[in-house]
């Protein structure tokens, strides 16, 4: 699955690299830097996940290759999702993730949390999908197009405030995008379903289904409806981030159960890509796509630990579990406390770095207050990851503790997370032009 999704990527790149920007299937998709560059994360999430997956399939007696085909089904739907250039084209990725994504939930035919998991995230998801493609009809009665550049067209030309029909579509798109980013307040599904799947199949969830959600979002809002209608849908997105990074870190330190705090947490991470995304400027759409990237890598880490900790049955969950972990492997204990201290915001960590830029894009964007409840979020956040930390550390392994395996894949995960994770920290110049880069062409490439 890893290789197959570094195969994709490479004719798309030698394609972009030869022609330019451009858009493909009556203007339905389009290939430009912003979609190769979520393309490429996409597929990070992906090898991550299939790293995970080579151990925890055989350690769990679970076997088959329908989990690899299903991680690829839904790579290829977040894919579609970042490239669409159309809103029906958007919403066909959407589901082509999505249902791929309710199977992986629930493969863990052993476990009824998986089971029940699998079941509460399709019934919400398609809910959800409902109020979106209500959104997209809603769109097309108001503008007369799914297209995102004939959209674009229409409210440079005719834009009309008080239109409810228009309003109406762009409030319930978002509310299908809320979800699938695990935004409060439609954020209920995800720490059941985070602690109910398979941990790797959670670690995927949180890479590739939210930068395919995300990815999607910026370019709706950033070609179809801003700048022209910025004014209309940014309070909305505002409020989306508020409560996300409030709630995301508030519920995070309630929590005794890793998987549910790497849930609450990926709650608090997804307002800060908002940020982004509130932001309206090409800078904020970079620092979304960097914070992205950034958590990718952070997440696919710190599920990877909890795939080794949860041993067989992944009854090993809780905070106590973790008590004296540096005692019993030294090297593992260290891997999670930087991963960790990344997701902090700790400097020298790329977690450090994505957050001070979406917070300076929404400084810069006049939404100082929110950049402010942000920073504020962060430091709670925090006292949640020192905790894990500090019980590594300070708490006494359990007699009888047996020295954890760590297999080769699940080895190379951690050590790849750990050099994505410092290595961005430390040298950020190339990805940040990258993302940069991409932005600009996604601007080239709406009329």
């Amino acid at each position: 699955a890893a290789v197959a999704a570094g195969c994709a990527v490479v004719p798309l790149w030698q394609r972009f690299l030869d022609s330019g920007p451009e858009t493909l299937i009556g203007g339905a998709v389009g290939l430009d830097g912003f979609s190769l560059f979520a393309t490429v994360v996409v597929c990070i999430s992906v090898v991550f996940a299939s790293l995970l997956l080579a151990d925890y399939l055989q350690r769990e007696s679970l076997e088959s290759p329908e989990w690899y085909v299903l991680i690829l089904l839904s790579a290829s739907g977040a894919v579609t999702m970042a490239s669409a250039d159309d809103l029906i084209v958007l919403f066909v990725g959407l589901e082509i993730l999505s249902v791929a994504a309710y199977v992986l939930t629930a493969m863990h035919r052993r476990r009824m949390s998986s089971q029940e998991a699998g079941l509460k995230y399709f019934v919400l998801g398609a809910f959800s999908s409902a109020f979106l493609l209500y959104g997209i009809a809603l769109t097309y009665g108001a503008t007369g197009s799914t297209n995102l550049a004939e959209i674009q067209g229409f409210l440079s030309t005719d834009v009309v405030t008080q239109n409810a029909l228009l309003l109406g579509g762009l409030a319930l798109m978002l509310v299908g995008f809320g979800f699938k980013i695990a935004a409060v307040p439609f954020h209920a599904w995800a720490p059941d379903v985070y602690q109910g799947a398979p941990t790797p199949i959670a670690g995927y969830m949180a890479g590739a289904v939210k930068v395919g959600a995300f990815a999607a979002l910026l370019r709706v809002f950033v070609v179809a409806f801003g700048p022209a209608y910025a004014g209309e849908w940014r309070p909305l997105v505002a409020a989306l981030a508020v409560l996300s990074l409030v709630v995301g870190a508030f519920g995070a330190i309630a929590q005794t159960n890793v998987k549910r705090m790497l849930a609450y947490s990926s709650i608090n991470h997804a307002g800060f890509i908002l940020l982004g995304v509130l932001a309206a400027s090409p800078a904020g759409t970079e620092a979304a796509l960097f914070y992205l990237l950034a958590y990718t890598f952070m997440a696919a880490g710190s599920f990877a630990v909890v795939t080794v900790v949860g041993r067989t049955g992944e009854h090993h969950q809780s905070l106590e579990d973790y008590r004296g972990l540096a005692s019993l492997r030294p090297g593992l204990a260290l891997t999670f406390a930087v991963l960790l201290l990344s997701q902090a915001g700790v400097p020298l960590t790329v977690g450090f770095l994505a957050k001070l830029y979406v917070v300076t894009a929404a400084v810069e964007s006049g939404f100082d207050w929110v950049a402010v409840v942000a920073m504020l979020t962060a430091v709670v956040s925090a006292f949640m990851y020192l905790r894990i930390v500090a019980t590594m550390y300070f708490g006494e392994a359990p007699e009888g503790a047996t020295r954890l395996r760590i297999p080769a894949a699940t080895g190379l995960a951690l050590a790849l997370s750990l050099v994505g994770v410092i290595g961005l920290g430390i040298v950020p110049g190339p990805v940040s032009d990258w993302a940069n880069d991409a932005v600009a062409q996604l601007v080239v490439a709406a009329p």
